[in-house]
């Protein structure tokens, strides 16, 4: 159907459409209330901003899913954004590499750093963009909150408690040195000062450590003396009285740069600032401050631990009620989303906005830097290999086996001076025996027979990991295949550069830019193929393992595997959920759970 009927058959019903240019890729997703009114207006009349403009006159055929609701759509709209990742959207950067902190769903839970949020019943904080500073909370929450941190079997564990609770760190469960109970006690203040809420938690410990002295549990009062202490100096510098010492606030500030947005969020818990989040979103079209927050919000909130009263911003965003509702529904009453225009609040928003600008400033200038010193590198590769060009694309090969078992070879691509990880291929080496160049050559043969058959780029400079017979062997494939490939290899123990024209290696002070680059690919390409050769060497081994466990034939490992997906989801399974395998029996399910635990 052409574009211009499927303009006339839209229905007037609320839902996402998604416009693609000539190539079939999707460059937008929208949400509407009613489609016929939305897509059409893109088409009637001159769009109001250069980006519509230009959105429009790329628009070659667009496709929409139908909703029953707003809210629906608004979901859906995240979704696909998040799947497509379309260019004139503005999309949240790297936010599957913003860790959490996870108190796990147990009868004794820990405190995890984890790089995903799943629906298992744990409660999780975040997502937090300084891994440095929430590193640093949990080395907190550790010294201070007496939580286990340990993978120990808490069943009918007999074993003396470990070190952690002779200097305090830890209550032991494992041991039944501590009942549910008293331990939840200590979670729940985790929670509270995860949460900002310290003012409320300090009180509450100071009336404990006045009732252990009265009682004249003088160990326990000390105690809880140091952690109040603790609490206190962490807390001074952070709680501001900012506005009613009731309500929780979120407050999100943006300054937009060419092609780049800077996001920051200021947390509000019961009237004061307990921290603040910068975020960093992709907007190469140049969207407009509310389209900026209203992505911001779609975005961040699905995966945020807790969700505001009331959230400032700085625009008015469109569908703004159905936001309102959607964030309302997670939360499970009313959220406010309000732009202050005078007072306090307004005075609060102006410096959260410096802050985002401060910040912006901070990434453009490490961004600047950083685009000089890659510019430095490649001129300096091309010099001193002879190169006739900028090495604009770099590939990296290594492999990795051990004693010929599960060998495998990594490609890493880097273009211009940068890690291109959808680039990145590994391959299972089908070579026989320890025979390192021939894996190698396999890894090279097989990648570029590939690439001449599909027509993909040819690298401008191939790097390999090894010195001058690792070099000879790849040189000896190019030839094979009549390829005119610039290569060179890297020595790890001295860091020599052989080249195939000289019989003696290149030798660069250690801190030459060229070398560093070589050296940034080199490593990249043996942890990638490291990566891969540790999963498949734990894969074989906890297969193995299976096999070991009685009562476990090939069976009951294949319902094993279909029933959770992957034998490491096997290892990680609780014994309930083992117990829930149709078909399996109680006592081979503990058999199950207590042999993997003992590797």
């Amino acid at each position: 159907m052409e574009l211009t009927d499927k303009l006339k058959s839209l229905p007037d019903r609320p839902g996402v459409y998604l416009m693609q240019d000539e190539a079939g890729d999707i460059i937008y997703v929208g949400k509407a209330l009613s489609l016929k009114d939305r897509v059409r207006s893109y088409f009637s009349g001159t769009p109001s901003s250069p980006k519509v403009r230009a959105l429009v006159n790329r628009i070659a055929d667009l496709d929409y899913i139908v909703t029953d609701s707003e809210v629906e759509a608004l979901i859906l709209e995240s979704n696909l954004i998040k799947e497509h990742r379309p260019w004139y959207n503005v999309r949240l950067r790297d936010d599957k590499n913003y860790p959490y902190l996870k108190i796990t769903n147990e009868p004794f839970p820990r405190v995890m750093v984890v790089r995903r949020r799943e629906d298992d019943g744990s409660r999780y904080f975040g997502p937090f963009t300084n891994s440095q500073a929430m590193r640093q909370t949990v080395k907190f929450l550790r010294k201070h909150f007496p939580i286990r941190a340990c993978r120990r079997r808490l069943e009918g564990n007999k074993e003396r408690p470990c070190l952690n609770f002779h200097i305090n760190r830890c209550l032991a469960p494992c041991t039944g040195e501590v009942s549910p109970e008293a331990y939840g006690e200590i979670v729940d203040q985790v929670c509270r000062f995860l949460e900002g809420r310290r003012e409320g938690l300090i009180k509450d410990l100071t009336a404990k450590m006045e009732a252990a002295a009265k009682d004249l549990r003088f160990e326990e009062a000390a105690r809880l003396r140091d952690q109040i202490n603790a609490l206190q100096y962490a807390a001074q510098d952070q709680q501001k009285i900012v506005g009613d010492l009731g309500l929780d606030q979120d407050i999100i500030g943006v300054a937009q740069g060419e092609g780049i947005a800077c996001v920051q969020v200021f947390f509000v818990r019961e009237g004061k600032i307990v921290g603040r989040e910068q975020f960093l979103m992709e907007d190469e079209s140049g969207s407009a401050p509310g389209e900026i927050v209203a992505a911001f919000l779609q975005q961040y909130y699905p995966r945020a631990a807790h969700i505001p009263k009331e959230i400032l911003i700085e625009a008015e965003v469109e569908d703004s009620d159905a936001l309102s509702q959607w964030l309302s529904t997670k939360r499970g009453s009313k959220v406010y989303i309000k732009v202050p225009r005078r007072g306090p609040k307004r005075r609060l928003l102006a410096l959260v906005q410096e802050n985002a600008r401060l910040a912006l400033e901070d990434v453009l200038g490490a961004q600047s830097r950083r685009q000089q010193e890659i510019q430095r590198a490649l001129t300096r590769l091309q010099e001193i290999l002879g190169l006739p060009d900028l090495p604009g694309r770099i590939e990296g090969y290594d492999i990795s086996n051990i004693q010929g078992r599960e060998a495998v070879g990594s490609l890493v691509v880097f273009t211009n001076g940068e890690p291109d990880k959808d680039q990145y291929r590994r391959f299972r080496i089908r070579t026989e025996g320890p025979d390192d160049y021939a894996m190698l050559q396999e890894t090279v043969r097989r990648r570029f027979l590939r690439g001449l058959q599909e027509g993909s780029p040819m690298p401008d400079l191939i790097l390999i990991d090894g010195g001058k017979g690792q070099l000879s062997s790849v040189n000896a494939v190019l030839t094979e295949l009549d390829l005119s490939i610039p290569s060179c290899s890297l020595a790890e123990r001295e860091e020599e550069i052989y080249l195939p024209s000289s019989p003696e290696p290149l030798r660069l002070p250690r801190d030459d830019a060229g070398l560093l680059l070589l050296q940034r690919v080199r490593d990249e390409a043996h942890r990638f193929a490291l990566t891969y050769h540790r999963q498949l060497r734990t894969k074989s081994g906890l297969a193995s393992a299976l096999d070991d466990i009685p009562g476990v034939g090939p069976k009951r490992k294949r319902a094993l595997l279909k029933h959770f997906g992957s034998l490491a989801k096997v290892r990680e399974a609780s014994l309930e959920e083992l117990e829930a395998v149709p078909g399996l029996p109680a006592q081979v399910a503990r058999n199950i759970y207590h042999g993997l635990r003992e590797l």
